[in-house]
């Protein structure tokens, strides 16, 4: 049974008038809309399934959230809720899960002790993910770390990440960060009933989640709702221009069949899972993957988000809070089999970057000696989408005097090592989260063995950012990410790896090679998106295949 079940009313009825016997038991809580109860498990307490909001279906489709409703009794939430509307990991066009999916869990340990807070956004290329995947409960890491663990859901793909404000004014640009902001404020009104600290409360997140921390960094309405952050391979450049949006919502409307004049309250009339089945059908065929279009993102709204992130860091409009920002060495090492020929690389690479910044991309492009070998291809591809935007939030944010400190996963095993594939996308949440067996990541890693050293990182790695969740600072040997002084070289970035170390404005000369390069809008190199929004063929040499391999490699990571 999936979602939160409910307690008899009869035994509501025994526990309010057992004169406190029940609500005296420890895994009852109350929180501002009714009491929750939990369960115990070895070492720990977890409740499950907690409704921060409401159904956002049917009419409330696109529109903003609304706070939970109060109810009598206790609630039972030992079970997990409801994960938001999303395809499965499958060639098949499966869906699961519900428009009422805004409910979060919470784990700690068993003690009364008052803890710090660790809030985790999950990844999955905006589409896909929950609160509840094995690898992301916490259960490690909250004994490990000793901290109160919070992991949301919130609403994914088309009803979630798409600006459609050009189909109809009767909604809003992100719903789904909507949601996260309505989560962050039930963790701030009510965490403190769970021994957790509101006033040192840590957003966490990788990949997508990652770009969504950064975002509610930007969004002035979460100002004072979390005190430090961590951001493990964010894509914040994939924040939605305008040509995008216009163009995501038209495709929308395109694969599902419907006029080009449909409404909103016509798109509300859909089958959720109709509408995900047609975001996948856009992702998958319309070939823009290849040109660093994602479907879904973050939109600039002008009220939410007055700005792109990266905009809002140069100029300081960020949170001021302390940072720990970074990458993995291999995060797109999977690309390494997209072309067969070397030209056909170059003219990706240039095609890919040209769409922001049609000027500057050639330079980059010969920084990675043209992109023409399967290895610099790859590398140029991670760099893009994760690498060069995390560096110019670190400077930026350094910029402002905030503790600022850069990292990159470089640990691989062996077998991966010997694939080609090194620290992929996402690898690292095996030594945050310390559940190697749920992780789906490891099953590459389990070939051949060679994981001795595992456990090791795992400790390391848990070790810093313990460290940071309690005292806004990593462990001491890692150096801030900032300017160099005559005492100490500049740009800090600790490498994670079998011997790790602090490494100086590493890759130097690719970090300058970005430095002119302009990643705030998308579709700059496309003007007649612009003037027709016209709908791209997949590139000759790129099939639908290697598209999914693409989006399904990046999803398997990000878990």
């Amino acid at each position: 049974m999936n979602g939160s079940a409910w307690i008899p009313r009869d035994s509501v009825r025994i526990a309010n008038s057992a004169a406190g016997s029940m609500l005296a038991n420890e895994m009852v809580i109350p929180t501002e809309t009714g009491f929750v109860k939990g369960v115990k498990g070895p070492g720990l307490k977890t409740w499950r399934g907690i409704p921060y909001g409401r159904n956002t279906g049917g009419k409330y489709r696109f529109r903003a959230p609304r706070p939970a409703k109060k109810w009598d009794g206790i609630r039972d939430c030992s079970m997990f809720g409801e994960v938001a509307v999303q395809p499965t990991y499958s060639w098949t066009d499966k869906v699961r899960g519900s428009e009422d999916c805004l409910n979060l869990d919470i784990v700690r340990p068993d003690s009364t002790e008052k803890l710090p807070v660790v809030v985790y956004l999950h990844g999955g290329s905006y589409i896909m993910g929950s609160s509840s995947e094995k690898a992301l409960r916490g259960y490690d890491l909250v004994k490990n770390m000793n901290v109160v663990y919070v992991s949301i859901n919130f609403r994914l793909g088309a009803l979630g990440y798409l600006d459609l404000r050009s189909v109809g004014e009767d909604c809003v640009a992100n719903p789904s960060l909507h949601d996260q902001l309505l989560a962050l404020r039930w963790v701030q009104k009510n965490i403190a009933g769970f021994g957790g600290d509101p006033e040192n409360i840590t957003l966490m997140g990788e990949s997508a989640g990652a770009a969504a921390v950064v975002t509610l960094m930007c969004v002035p309405a979460a100002h004072g709702l979390f005190h430090r952050a961590i951001v493990q391979s964010a894509p914040i450049a994939s924040v939605h221009s305008t040509v995008q949006s216009k163009f995501w919502a038209r495709e929308l409307i395109y694969r599902m069949a419907l006029p080009r004049e449909t409404t909103l309250k016509e798109l509300r009339q859909e089958d959720a899972a109709d509408l995900v089945r047609a975001g996948q059908s856009m992702m998958w065929r319309s070939g823009e993957l290849l040109q660093l279009n994602s479907c879904y993102g973050p939109t600039v709204d002008g009220s939410l988000l007055p700005d792109h992130p990266l905009s809002m860091f140069e100029q300081g409009l960020q949170m001021r809070i302390p940072l720990i920002i970074g990458t993995n060495d291999g995060e797109t090492s999977f690309s390494k089999a997209f072309y067969l020929r070397s030209s056909a690389r170059r003219r990706a690479a240039l095609r890919m970057l040209s769409v922001f910044d049609p000027d500057h991309a050639p330079a980059v492009v010969e920084a990675y000696d043209g992109a023409e070998s399967r290895a610099e291809f790859a590398d140029l591809l991670a760099d893009a989408l994760f690498w060069a935007p995390s560096i110019r939030l670190a400077q930026s944010h350094a910029l402002s005097d905030e503790p600022t400190w850069m990292y990159r996963f470089d640990y691989a095993p062996d077998s991966m090592r010997k694939l080609g594939l090194g620290a992929i996308h996402s690898f690292e949440l095996n030594a945050v989260f310390g559940d190697h067996e749920s992780s789906r990541s490891m099953s590459l890693a389990k070939i051949g063995g060679g994981m001795d050293d595992l456990e090791e990182i795992t400790q390391l790695v848990q070790h810093h950012w313990k460290e940071f969740i309690y005292t806004g600072k990593p462990g001491k040997s890692w150096s801030p990410y900032r300017g160099g002084t005559d005492q100490e070289p500049a740009r800090g970035t600790f490498v994670i790896d079998r011997n790790s170390r602090i490494a100086w404005d590493p890759r130097q000369e690719k970090r300058l090679a970005w430095e002119n390069y302009d990643m705030l809008e998308w579709g700059t190199g496309r003007p007649d998106l612009a003037d027709e929004l016209d709908f791209i063929k997949v590139d000759e040499e790129v099939e639908e295949p290697q598209l999914r391999w693409l989006g399904l490699m990046q999803m398997f990571g990000s878990r």
